[in-house]
């Protein structure tokens, strides 16, 4: 791989993402949509980036409504976000609860405005793991390999089944009802760089990120934001669909602060920028196109981090 390559390659990156920049000051969403006016649901609002966005809109005047499976932890955060908040118990995953939670918003406020999608499960084991498998002498049994699959099913029912079932619920509404309709998906920037011991997630993640893309053209009076962030402090890995070890550093040490992702989350959506936004930008934005050019350097760049050894 030459350098005079990659030099060009990101030469012609910082362009693209200056234009891009210039494009979405003529796409300000908040001078058509007053702050105290707007009406968000954000789902998966529990924890993490979901609740510390919940926070934020509300601490600006929103009309927010908090939606997760757990009524204890949502009826706190509704009462802290104030009366302009309301909550709804609901598993995004099940049809029947997301209907019933858009039959609440037509009643109440008439409409929807903002939708953030900020649920979703985690996976760290290598995939062969998951059969029971410990090295290449052996080959995986039937019961190991329908663990495996079993498990991929309850990370596609967490990151692309329920993302799926919620825009399928809400476009028509926010066409319908909103002057300045927008949909955020809290991806990762594994959908789009891979990492050892993140497959499952990182499978499950690109093919709703790219379901959602491909949505934004199919749709192009919302405004579609995606939010790729590297490790982000918290809890998060606790809600690893195959019980793994965590390889990399600690991060709640080292990971991206929670409500700084959480600023980024609305004031993108503020700002109009549309399409993938990740965070941090460096080295990830570059590390996703750098992989197209020269992936042996990105791989083994991956299996520093999650401290992995084939």
């Amino acid at each position: 791989m030459g350098y005079p390559v990659v030099r060009m390659a990101l030469t012609a990156l910082a362009v693209l993402l200056a234009q891009r920049q210039l494009a979405a000051q003529a796409r300000r969403r908040d001078k058509r949509l007053s702050h105290s006016d707007e009406r968000v649901v954000i789902i998966g609002a529990s924890s993490g980036v979901g609740r510390a966005v919940a926070k934020q809109y509300a601490a600006r005047g929103a009309r927010v409504c908090v939606v997760a499976r757990r009524a204890d932890e949502i009826t706190t955060l509704a009462k802290e976000c104030g009366d302009k908040c309301i909550w709804q118990v609901a598993d995004f995953s099940n049809v029947e609860d997301l209907v019933s939670l858009r039959t609440r918003l037509e009643k109440e406020w008439q409409g929807l405005d903002t939708l953030h999608i900020c649920a979703g499960v985690s996976a760290l084991q290598p995939v062969m793991a998951l059969t029971g498998v410990k090295s290449a002498e052996e080959d995986a049994e039937a019961v190991g390999i329908q663990a495996a699959v079993n498990i991929a099913g309850r990370a596609i029912k967490g990151n692309f089944d329920g993302p799926l079932a919620s825009a399928l619920t809400f476009i028509p509404m926010l066409t319908r009802t909103s002057k300045s309709p927008s949909i955020l998906l809290v991806s990762s920037v594994a959908a789009v760089i891979p990492a050892p011991t993140r497959a499952l997630y990182a499978a499950t993640k690109a093919s709703s990120l790219l379901l959602f893309q491909s949505l934004a053209i199919e749709h192009p009076k919302i405004a579609f934001t995606f939010i790729l962030p590297a490790t982000i402090e918290g809890n998060f890995r606790a809600s690893a669909v195959d019980s793994g070890p965590v390889r990399e550093d600690d991060p709640n040490k080292n990971g991206l602060k929670i409500d700084y992702v959480a600023e980024r989350c609305i004031d993108s959506i503020d700002r109009g920028v549309t399409g993938n936004v990740v965070l941090p930008k460096m080295p990830y934005a570059i590390a996703q196109y750098l992989y197209l050019l020269w992936p042996s350097f990105i791989e083994g760049r991956a299996r520093k981090k999650y401290n992995f050894e084939a």
